[in-house]
């Protein structure tokens, strides 16, 4: 054993030559090769994105748009359609590139860029910004673009013939997928005027990650054929990105109807008062009716269920904005809001943030109407024939309201 550990022997020597050898290769690998790996530009000519009529794009769990970050790095970040809660992060831009103009710009072997901050790489960097130039998009990961997938699973053209031309109303209820007493109620009652040939009355659903209640919404689409479901998960938060499949959805299919009605599932909607009031304002363009919320400040406790914070809006004021339970649309604002809409900051106040900050950024006239109740009230047929909507009704209270609404006896001023 002394013999193999002297300096002099040939064995022990060979192991230190050879140490001395894997020491050197190894500082080869981790420094040298690595570090000109890192100065190969990449190549990202794929990208799997499809503009459509609106110049959005599906992201999907496959899609991977460019990322910009602080420290130039340069990588594939998959955005998929449910990532509501990593839109916190307002540092990141997130640039999609088009398919037609992304051959143009990196053309190497390789699939990403990494450029580290530094004088010793300022060529490298000026190339970044050159090739910045070319980008079709530029989208920032706290807007409402970088978490909403476009498209709808179920999107029942067939409800909205020839795009709405002969239609005077789309009612597009806002409801919860455990909420099929609700839909039944008012298919049952007020959604009899979706009989019409100028009206639809439709619900507007999510995702479920529930199995047995995806069955039962299956069984209940057979069966009724009017519930639209959107690429997002149905969930308080995500009330804004219904919202905005909503918008879609009308200007997809349903265009050319005069006015749009949204509303919730818990709602009494006096439809033969509805229509009288479209009739009076046939003419008027631009608008949103509803009962306006004047001078409303943001809450920021943060636990408080309407919880705003300074980077998702900063003034101290909300712009004025037509409360959620129930307002309408004239139909010339509905593509100026879907496009609007992607590239606001999001909040999930779907109200304040549809119809009062992105309507106020597009100058969309908010109009209070007096009819529209929004909130519970005496369930008196005269109340229920004045107005328009009524608030916080139970499935069971649908039937007496739509009773009294029918009620001829009563003699009202």
């Amino acid at each position: 054993m002394y013999y193999f550990l002297h300096l002099r022997s040939r064995t022990f020597q060979t192991l230190i030559l050879g140490l001395i050898g894997l020491t050197f290769y190894a500082y080869y690998r981790t420094t040298v090769y690595d570090f000109h790996q890192i100065g190969l530009v990449r190549n990202i000519s794929h990208y799997p994105y499809a503009e459509n009529s609106h110049n959005q794009f599906n992201a999907t769990s496959q899609s991977h748009p460019v990322v910009f970050t602080k420290n130039m790095t340069v990588e594939a970040v998959p955005i998929g359609p449910l990532m509501l809660h990593n839109a916190s992060n307002t540092s990141t831009q997130v640039t999609t590139i088009s398919t037609s103009s992304s051959s143009q710009l990196l053309s190497s072997s390789s699939t990403s860029t990494s450029l580290k901050q530094s004088s010793e790489k300022p060529l490298q960097v000026e190339k970044l910004i050159n090739l910045t130039k070319s980008i079709s998009i530029m989208v920032r990961n706290d807007s409402a673009r970088a978490i909403y997938e476009a498209g709808h699973t179920s999107p029942i053209p067939e409800k909205c013939p020839n795009f709405g031309k002969e239609m005077e109303l789309v009612i597009m209820i806002m409801s919860a997928p455990m909420h099929i007493e609700a839909r039944t109620a008012i298919r049952q009652t007020w959604g009899h005027f979706g009989q019409r040939r100028d009206i639809s009355i439709l619900f507007m659903l999510g995702a479920t990650a529930d199995p047995n209640v995806e069955k039962v919404l299956l069984q209940e689409q057979k069966m009724y054929n009017d519930i639209i479901r959107g690429k997002f998960m149905d969930s308080y938060s995500n009330l804004t990105l219904k919202t905005i499949s909503t918008l879609e959805w009308i200007d997809s299919y349903c265009s050319e109807v005069k006015f749009i009605l949204k509303t919730d599932d818990d709602m009494f909607i006096n439809v033969p008062r509805l229509l009288s009031f479209i009739s009076k304002h046939s003419k008027d363009r631009n608008v949103i009716f509803g009962r306006l919320a004047r001078k409303w400040k943001p809450i920021r406790n943060k636990k408080s269920k309407y919880y705003v914070s300074l980077a998702q809006f900063k003034q101290t004021v909300f712009p004025d904005f037509t409360t959620g339970p129930a307002y309408l649309l004239s139909s010339d604002i509905v593509r100026k809001l879907y496009d609007a809409a992607l590239d606001q900051t999001y909040l999930k106040l779907e109200d304040v943030f549809t119809t009062g900050i992105v309507a106020n950024k597009l100058g969309i006239k908010r109009i209070q109407a007096n009819e529209f109740l929004n909130k519970k009230t005496a369930y008196n047929p005269c109340t229920i024939q004045r107005v328009i909507s009524i608030h916080m009704v139970k499935y069971s209270e649908q039937f007496d309201l739509w009773k009294k609404l029918l009620d001829g006896k009563s003699k009202c001023k």
